[in-house]
């Protein structure tokens, strides 16, 4: 795998911003790669994926490329007085940026995106606020009640309001009870497919069980998967080389592996 550290202006955050790209070794002319953006928690950035996992082992089987952005600790929010958008960065700008700088696929079907704890929430967020642009998505251990999070991590009441924390798409339990309504009104809607996986001793199980049980009883793609684990790399170790089986990709064998399997 060729690993690739980025530096580049953004017009949406207003400056300098990075962003770790893995690709393949060796490109086919005319065949665009996969991508899978893969974020980063709270206290982490553009580098730790590729620093405390097997991730660049695992993908070597993969015609894919890996997007690690850095969002700081940013919630993947756009604050309210609008001086921070780093969900319109994340969903919007940074995907035209990178498919404008490396040979990536432009096409919804070829585009996914996953993340642990502060971005299994931006994950999920891009996903469920935004379904015409991503296949699917992958959260480990993520913050997906953002209630409980809004109550207990001072620094988001002074980005948002507390009514900008329990409406979608910033409250993603709300998102996705909204765009399974939607997509019952407009079955043409593509969902995206959903993969969620926390271990049993995390601080944020009950709060993927409450997500979990929301999204099966709204009838949403979302396959689950617990384990015994708590917060750590060891865990997210073992998400992303699951995850990386579960996304539909073209392996080096030549075939296509599909979601689910």
């Amino acid at each position: 795998m060729a690993l690739f550290h980025s530096c580049f202006f953004s017009d949406v955050l207003g400056m300098q911003s990075r962003a770790e790209v893995i690709l393949p070794d060796r490109l086919e002319e005319g065949r665009p790669l996969p991508t899978l953006y893969l974020l980063h928690g709270l206290s982490d950035d553009e580098t730790i994926w590729c620093r405390h996992t097997s991730l660049e082992l695992y993908a070597r089987g993969y015609y894919l490329a890996i997007v690690m952005p850095n969002a700081h600790r940013s919630f993947y929010l756009d604050s309210d007085d609008g001086s921070t958008r780093y969900f319109t960065y994340i969903s919007e700008e940074l995907p035209k940026l990178m498919e404008s700088f490396f040979p990536l696929a432009k096409e919804r079907e070829h585009r996914f995106v996953a993340g642990l704890s502060m971005g299994g929430y931006g994950a999920f967020k891009c996903a469920l606020a935004k379904p015409e642009r991503y296949a699917a998505a992958a959260s480990f251990s993520g913050v997906l009640d953002f209630d409980h999070a809004y109550r207990n991590w001072e620094y988001l009441s002074t980005v948002i309001s507390e009514e900008t924390a329990a409406t979608a798409p910033t409250n993603i339990i709300d998102a996705a009870n909204k765009l399974a309504a939607l997509s019952k009104l407009t079955p043409e809607i593509k969902i995206p497919k959903l993969y969620q996986e926390c271990g049993t001793e995390d601080f944020l199980y009950e709060s993927n069980i409450k997500f979990r049980d929301n999204a099966l009883s709204n009838g949403l793609s979302l396959e689950y998967h617990e384990r015994p684990g708590t917060h750590n790399w060891e865990f997210w170790n073992e998400c992303i080389r699951k995850t990386l089986a579960w996304l539909p990709l073209q392996t080096e064998s030549n075939k296509t592996t599909a979601i689910g399997v």
